[in-house]
């Protein structure tokens, strides 16, 4: 939501900068200074490229969109491209959606460009990726005796998957969504715990919070990210580094998700090796246990002669 004193009037947001650029410290200055020069750069530039420009940092950005009363970089962005006109249908789609894809291309061309996204998102994270941190990461998780993984939004998904996987084979784990409920267990860990802060952009400030109060009090602490030089990055004592959005801003751009997916597979797989023995019997008891809600294929269904039964026939079937 834009600030009802930055709401009105032409180039509101960048005159009410203008005013305040001399009482901001040097590091929200010289993005005040950028923008006032060039007040279309929000709209074309991601927040690290943005930071870069400014010669500051993204945490400095989302500072400074902050001290302007916007929520953080989206809404500031968004604001000040409405304000100066660029709100058109073809600006909202780049911005929105990715300069990859064009509103006239075809289901077959849209198929091949998202699929090469995604593979291609795949492919740097496996060469990006730090086969020592995750390593790391994977023997402490293994030892620990509770691990606590913090997420928001997106990133709350990724961080329940793992949280699945992990209570299977066997390892006390919890998956926090709710900052409350995140720093209040954050707080009762210690040096056997492992802490996960799993964030894209590396500048959620909640997540950031349950991930410093869990390494306050000794846990070890592990950033998944995209951006090695984020502020999760900063506070975790190992980081592991995901693919990042292409093009322009992708509020949920799903090839992260699944460079996020393609990380914890990977930490899962060397924590149940670690685990072996336990591991696939804890993993065979799980599979018993919800077997019989798998109803199997009839020899019938499978080479579709005859329907499934209804479900009258299945409740009569089953009394």
């Amino acid at each position: 939501m834009v600030p009802r004193s930055m709401s009105t009037g032409n180039g509101a947001i960048v005159a009410r900068l203008a005013e305040r650029r001399d009482a901001m410290p040097s590091a929200l200055s010289k993005i005040a200074d950028l923008v006032i020069s060039n007040p279309t750069t929000p709209a074309e530039l991601t927040i690290t490229e943005l930071a870069e420009r400014a010669g500051s940092s993204p945490a400095s950005v989302t500072r400074f969109c902050r001290s302007l009363g916007f929520a953080g970089y989206t809404q500031f962005r968004v604001a000040i491209a409405t304000e100066l006109g660029h709100a058109s249908a073809e600006h909202a789609w780049i911005t929105d959606i990715g300069a990859e894809f064009e509103p006239t291309d075809s289901p077959e061309k849209i198929l091949r460009t998202l699929l090469n996204v995604h593979v291609s998102g795949l492919e740097t994270t496996r060469e990006g990726i730090d086969l020592d941190a995750v390593g790391r990461a994977a023997r402490a998780i293994t030892a620990s005796r509770h691990v606590d993984i913090y997420g928001l939004g997106g990133s709350a998904g990724i961080a329940q998957e793992f949280q699945r996987r992990m209570h299977r084979i066997g390892i006390n784990s919890h998956a926090w969504s709710d900052v409350h409920d995140g720093l209040a267990s954050a707080a009762l860990q210690d040096e056997g715990s492992v802490a996960i802060g799993v964030s894209s952009t590396g500048q959620t400030n909640e997540t950031v919070q349950m991930l410093t109060q869990a390494g306050a009090v000794g846990a070890l602490t592990v950033a998944i990210t995209h951006d090695v030089e984020s502020w999760i990055a900063d506070v975790a004592d190992v980081s592991i580094t995901t693919a990042a959005p292409v093009g322009y801003l992708r509020p949920d751009d799903m090839s992260v998700k699944h460079s996020q997916l393609f990380v914890i597979d990977l930490l899962y797989l060397l924590i149940a090796q670690q685990m072996f023995d336990p591991a696939t019997r804890r993993l065979a008891a799980t599979a018993t246990a919800v077997s019989a809600h798998r109803r199997p294929r009839t020899l019938n269904q499978r080479s579709g002669d005859e329907p499934p039964e209804s479900p009258s026939e299945i409740q009569e079937a089953a009394s």
